[in-house]
């Protein structure tokens, strides 16, 4: 039996807690992951998994087994790339995990000009904005906006990323622009959830206090694209974050809002799972995201 396979079949197996999906994360089929779970449980002995036709439990020994063989799975995994890193190359396959706004607009082409350096680490882009748990997703690496949580993480800032109010000139045409912060109870508001307080406040920051605003948005989207165009559109005042519309106020297509007043910046990190050794390809990979990130205009 292989023993490795079989225990990467369990590691997997308890961290995506299904069989089809750690079969999908392995590239194999379900059958093929049973079957080496199943030889597993015999060549120690012991039970690992309860199954039935609704849920899936570690036993107390597949617990313990999981947890001392995770490490070494990786450490093992880290050897080896490490090996091939010191050939010159650096291979395997980066699952890395991005806020869907960051990396269809930036992300994906740091993502193609870090596979011209190193043609033979395949990457696996996702992009959503549920920061689910990168152990269960299988994720080596993430981009967070804000700073994520949890202790099983090591994160690394970036930088912040600002946010300011913009509109369209023909909207600033047919409505005018607002003057002072209250103004903005005049125009149609265009938001994102994250920009609101809970007491559906707006925050603007100056360099002298901020000022909190009452706001009744026309259009509140998680989506920054639909933000965007509505904002193109000439739809309403909005919030976005610099990285979003640099483009379009340097065409003209969209003019700076109370230039005064920003909305308070989101912090940008980096995370990995800390139960991991730091694979090559992953550490090649934040040393060189890290200062690109960096030169996107409205990252500081």
């Amino acid at each position: 039996m292989d023993v490795t396979s079989a225990l990467k079949a369990f590691v997997r197996t308890v961290e995506r807690r299904s069989m089809t999906r750690a079969a999908r994360d392995l590239g194999i089929s379900q059958p093929a992951v049973s079957k080496l779970v199943r030889k597993l449980e015999a060549h120690v002995g012991v039970k690992l998994l309860e199954r039935n036709s609704r849920a899936l439990r570690t036993t107390a020994e597949g617990l313990r087994l999981y947890e001392s063989s995770q490490q070494a799975l990786s450490a093992l995994d880290s050897a080896l790339e490490q090996i091939q890193g010191a050939a010159g190359a650096i291979g395997g396959v980066l699952r890395l995990h991005a806020p869907a706004c960051l990396g269809e607009r930036h992300l994906h082409r740091i993502v193609m000009a870090f596979q011209d350096l190193h043609p033979e680490v395949a990457v696996s882009l996702i992009l959503d904005n549920q920061g689910g748990n990168l152990v269960d997703e299988n994720v080596d690496l993430a981009v967070r906006m804000g700073r994520p949580a949890g202790q099983d993480l090591v994160t690394r800032k970036v930088g912040l990323v600002e946010r300011i109010l913009v509109a369209s000139p023909d909207y600033l045409r047919r409505h005018g622009a607002p003057r002072s912060p209250a103004d903005l109870g005049d125009h149609r508001l265009i938001v994102t959830d994250a920009a609101l307080s809970d007491r559906k406040t707006l925050r603007l920051c100056t360099a002298e206090a901020p000022v909190e605003i009452p706001v009744r948005p026309s259009l509140t989207t998680n989506n920054a694209r639909v933000l965007v165009d509505a904002l193109r559109a000439g739809r309403g005042v909005g919030t976005t974050q610099v990285l979003l519309v640099a483009d379009d106020l340097a065409a003209g297509r969209l003019t700076r809002v109370l230039p005064r007043y920003e909305i308070e910046a989101t912090e940008l990190y980096l995370a990995y799972p800390s139960s991991r050794f730091l694979r090559p390809a992953v550490r090649a990979f934040i040393d060189f995201a890290v200062p690109a990130l960096r030169r996107i205009e409205g990252v500081t």
